[in-house]
């Protein structure tokens, strides 16, 4: 079969054409056939195999990552014992809404006993937290840099939190040394101000979800 038989092919007429042409397009239709039947078939099971390969090596991410958290099990609920442990020695060192009043004595009895005179020692109004409330007390007392300095001490030193802050120190109209001051301090929340706390916050959040 050469070009000129190609050419001179009726393709109406294809059953009498030359026996070595009628074979040769038999044989382009089955290969033809064939990648179209690969393609439609293959090609549809190669994205399934891919998409089996990917799934299979998140799996195996997952089991690894799993076993990795099993293996530190131990570890993590030794941690969270510990976490726990610091966290109720940290609450421990809040007193309740009944202790209050004996921290403040505290407070006051610490500036008195470093010979401190207090000109104003007024507590301020509570601002509520998650699970402690503070307390802020407005101080002015009157004495030398170093008995501040020594009740500054003393103050940290005190079994329950008590914090510093906002302090300026200067000579009044006589020449003596005032210190102005406020001193935060903090209570945990008793379950009826916590229950409080939790109803205001799921409000809060039906209203932002709005």
């Amino acid at each position: 079969m050469d070009l000129n038989e190609l050419n001179n092919i009726n393709l109406q007429d294809l059953a009498n054409a030359p026996a070595g042409i009628r074979s040769g397009i038999l044989a382009g239709v089955f290969v033809l056939t064939l990648a179209l039947g690969y393609w439609l078939l293959l090609s549809g099971q190669l994205g399934t195999l891919n998409a089996a390969r990917q799934q299979e090596q998140t799996l195996k991410d997952t089991f690894l990552e799993k076993k990795r958290q099993a293996i530190n099990l131990d570890a993590y609920r030794q941690q969270l014992v510990e976490i726990n442990h610091s966290f109720g020695a940290l609450l421990r060192q809040l007193p309740n809404r009944s202790q209050m009043d004996a921290l403040l004595s505290d407070i006051n009895q610490a500036g008195l006993g470093r010979g401190l005179r207090f000109d104003l020692f007024k507590p301020g109004t509570e601002t509520m937290k998650d699970f402690y409330a503070v307390l802020p007390i407005s101080i002015r007392v009157s004495g030398s840099y170093h008995d501040f300095g020594a009740f500054a001490s003393d103050v940290a030193q005190l079994s329950r939190i008590a914090t510093l802050r906002d302090i300026s120190i200067a000579p009044d109209k006589d020449g003596q040394l005032v210190m102005n001051a406020t001193i935060e301090t903090y209570r945990y929340l008793d379950e009826d101000e916590l229950s409080e706390q939790k109803r205001l916050a799921d409000k809060n959040s039906r209203k932002g979800a709005k």
